[in-house]
């Protein structure tokens, strides 16, 4: 199923990263190998998959691959890994959400690593119709963990794990979809049900993404990560960065702001993360 380009065209990167700058070495970044089922330690891409075409390296999450091009540096792939693991083993016992792992790996998730957004760009990896198997997101190097500004992986990485992990399992509640208990809520935030973007947002909507390539369940996409991050503190000192797009900037504000968003993302049946990763992987 053609899933990949989509997601990649769509969910590509945070609108205020510096995506062709020339990523540091990422080595103050590294996750340490922990051992067990989270081990984080890269390897080669084997020459006779058609990844390595473009791909150099790749770390295995609890099974599900991220791969990286020989210019994006080790610590930036590292860090990406620890991100996804946390997210995925949220109190780092090792033992992650099987569920979700297990539709991550039936969807066949992977997340794409280039330096910049001008190597994928020029890389040719969108003409490959091998690759479309795949359910696609991209990172960049330049936008991952940086020394000045926000991490990207925590939205990027997300991303990944909504769309081929929880939407799939809960494709009434989480799903991005057509009506879903997550657009319902998402309807309210923007104002009103608008399956392409208005020409301007009613003055009630806190919700407000501008991009005009982003469909519907991009914008359901989006939404989530605004409301996820948002209960785990990751935007509460980004409040004047973000209000174009996300008003409810910090946990109290999205609890008080949007109990419906706030009742889904809290709701025990679903187990979604309740810490905010840092990249630093370590299971106990």
């Amino acid at each position: 199923m053609h899933r990949w380009i989509p997601l990649l065209l769509a969910l590509g990167c945070t609108p205020e990263a510096d995506d062709d700058s020339p990523p540091d070495d990422g080595t103050q970044t590294a996750t340490t190998p922990t051992g067990g089922a989270g081990d984080l330690t890269l390897e080669s891409v084997p020459s006779d998959d058609p990844l390595s075409a473009y791909f150099s390296k790749q770390v295995l999450v609890f099974g599900i691959p991220i791969v990286a091009t020989a210019t994006t540096p080790d610590g930036k792939v590292l860090h990406a890994a620890g991100v996804m693991a946390q997210y995925l083993d949220n109190d780092e016992d090792g033992s992650p959400d099987q569920a979700v792992v297990d539709a991550m790996i039936d969807n066949r998730a992977l997340l794409v690593m280039f330096a910049t957004e001008t190597e994928i760009e020029e890389s040719g990896l969108f003409d490959d119709p091998a690759l479309w198997d795949y359910w696609g997101q991209d990172l960049y190097g330049s936008e991952t963990n940086p020394a000045n500004g926000f991490d990207a992986s925590l939205e990027e990485v997300l991303h990944l794990i909504q769309t081929a992990g929880y939407a799939s399992i809960w494709p009434d509640d989480l799903g991005v979809e057509g009506t879903t208990t997550l657009t319902e809520a998402m309807d309210l935030a923007r104002g009103g049900h608008f399956e392409d973007m208005p020409q301007q947002y009613p003055e009630s909507a806190w919700y407000h993404y501008d991009d005009r390539t982003c469909d519907y369940a991009c914008m359901a996409v989006e939404y989530f990560y605004w409301g996820l991050t948002t209960h785990l503190g990751a935007q509460s000192d980004r409040c004047e960065e973000i209000d174009r797009e996300w008003e409810l900037c910090t946990p109290e504000l999205l609890e008080s702001g949007d109990p419906a968003l706030h009742a889904l993302l809290t709701d025990p049946e679903f187990g979604l993360p309740t810490i905010l990763p840092d990249g630093d992987y370590r299971s106990r």
